[in-house]
């Protein structure tokens, strides 16, 4: 469910020399809000998904954040972004610590639990199973209680009953408070299952922000067939696919 306005990017765009990788693009997103950005390979959803979580650079563009305050955000890239020498508990406690919490330990019992972790808290990460591996890489992203989750991706290296494990614990996580979350996707069935909102982009370029029936739509095809959905997403994509 929408609520009051979290940020407010305009006109947001990265060029590499003669290349436009993110045309200008101007995203809103709102407290507890669900937003799946899909589109294929090179489409421009990593570029602006880091560019959102602060680790890439715009060629242009803004970012207003409510309150006129930047707020935490907390940034899933594709390849976890962990120590993979350090158990699951000893990552957990660096990026709390990292993130300033007055009790790095407590912060860190209290991820275990929420993602279910406790079986493997004090294994190596380089030992956790992929399904774990992207657990922990969310609880990591969490130690600074964000106000934005920003996943890359998350279930594309997944077995589908690990897609299906991860995303009940994202629905609940997200479900508990007011924390907006955006995820980038190639998977439209994922996208309508997991979105309140589902953004489009092709080639650098926004082609649809809206529903799942919006997107059908501005395709043009058949709403009524069983794959109404990747139908449209196909014929949106088109060459880009």
């Amino acid at each position: 469910m929408r609520g009051d306005a979290l940020l407010t990017a305009r006109g947001i765009a990265r060029r590499y020399g003669a290349l436009e990788a993110l045309a200008p693009v101007d995203l809103a997103i709102s407290r507890g809000e669900r937003i799946a950005l899909i589109g294929p390979n090179g489409a421009g959803k990593t570029t602006l998904l880091s560019i959102l979580a602060g680790v890439g650079v715009a060629s242009a563009g803004s970012i207003e954040w409510a309150g006129d305050t930047a707020l935490a955000v907390g940034w899933v890239p594709q390849r976890p972004a962990l120590y993979p020498r350090l158990t699951a508990r000893e990552n957990l406690r660096l990026f709390a610590g990292l993130e300033s919490a007055a009790d790095p330990r407590a912060v860190a019992d209290g991820l275990i639990e929420r993602a279910d972790l406790g079986k493997v808290a004090d294994r190596p990460a380089s030992a956790l199973s992929t399904g774990t591996l992207q657990r922990l890489n969310l609880a990591i992203a969490l130690a600074g209680q964000p106000a934005l989750l920003l996943l890359d991706e998350p279930t594309g290296t997944l077995s589908p009953d690990q897609r299906h494990r991860l995303w009940n614990w994202i629905t609940e996580m997200v479900a508990d408070g007011d924390m907006a979350l955006v995820f980038s996707t190639q998977s439209i069935d994922e996208a309508s299952r997991s979105a309140d909102r589902i953004v489009t982009l092709v080639g650098g370029q926004l082609r649809m922000d809206g529903t799942l029936d919006d997107l059908i739509r501005a395709a043009g095809t058949d709403p009524s067939g069983p794959a109404a959905g990747e139908t449209a997403f196909m014929a949106l994509v088109g060459d880009d696919q």
